[in-house]
């Protein structure tokens, strides 16, 4: 006689590499690198050091 199969375990394994392909998918098309990030932060900061400079004070 063979072993019994579980299913909900096969159904659940699915599921699980279904999920998985659709997030690889949605990090290659939305997600950004490291460094892309990083250089976006750095010039959100810049931007916000230069108008602080340009500030007059009262």
């Amino acid at each position: 006689m063979s072993e019994p199969v579980n299913l909900n375990r096969f159904r659940k394994e699915k599921a699980r590499a279904a999920k998985k392909a659709r997030a690889d998918e949605n990090s290659v098309k939305y997600g950004r690198t490291k460094a892309e990030k990083q250089r976006a932060i750095q010039q959100s900061e810049k931007s916000i050091r230069d108008l602080d400079g340009h500030k007059r004070d009262r």
